[in-house]
């Protein structure tokens, strides 16, 4: 399974891709202007930003809702970066964008995801990732989980090349129930990838283990 980490925080970033366990990132609106970056040109710059400090897959989102409006964004969008991905919304003009790209050799993230026919779509129109949006369905009261279930389903059944997203991933049991059943990414706060490391059995055995070394050592 891939971790993406999703943000636009620089730090954020940097402190996940030094784990050692970080494969990409994602971002959106919403999160550039939580960083307060505003305008074509700073947001184009803090995208190559983040592809200097990781190696691969940074999912760059078009604001465009019209076919022409996302080629020409989309296109300029690749050209920061050969590791941008281009993320296009989950609508009619967004398919034929993405079969568009596709035959262009770009790379892109279908967003917005909240079914199986969605997801359907758009691994027949040759994307590269989709992304479900799972605590969105929780939200109001779907069981996200069980979209990431179908869509994997769905596309072993075919064989789609299209990689499977998990998206809205809040908690560390999200991530985990997604692993099981076979989501091929997982993006989400650092805090979630973070959480993995947490355990109460740890933490009480590194301390009898030091305890116990300190004894050893006459300390």
């Amino acid at each position: 399974m891939k971790f993406f980490i999703d943000t636009a925080n620089l730090n954020d970033i940097k402190e996940a891709y030094d784990l050692g366990v970080l494969d990409g990132v994602t971002t959106n609106p919403s999160l550039m202007a939580k960083e307060g970056i505003s305008g074509e040109d700073k947001v184009r710059a803090h995208y190559k930003a983040i592809c200097d400090i990781v190696d691969d897959n940074v999912s760059a989102e078009v604001i465009a809702t019209d076919f022409e409006g996302m080629i020409k964004e989309g296109k300029e969008l690749a050209k920061i970066d050969d590791k941008i991905v281009v993320k296009i919304p989950m609508i009619k003009d967004g398919i034929k964008a993405i079969k568009y790209f596709s035959n262009e050799g770009i790379r892109t993230n279908c967003t917005l995801i909240f079914s199986a026919g969605q997801a359907l779509l758009a691994a027949k129109a040759g994307a590269t990732y989709v992304s479900p949006f799972i605590g969105r369905l929780d939200d109001i009261s779907y069981d996200g989980l069980e979209l990431i279930d179908q869509i994997v389903n769905i596309y072993e059944n075919y064989g789609y090349a299209t990689q499977v997203l998990a998206a809205s991933v809040r908690h560390t049991m999200h991530l985990i129930k997604c692993a099981e059943l076979g989501a091929d990414v997982v993006t989400c706060p650092l805090k979630v990838i973070l959480g993995l490391l947490n355990h109460p059995l740890t933490d009480s055995g590194l301390a009898t283990f030091l305890a116990d070394h300190a004894k050893a050592a006459g300390k």
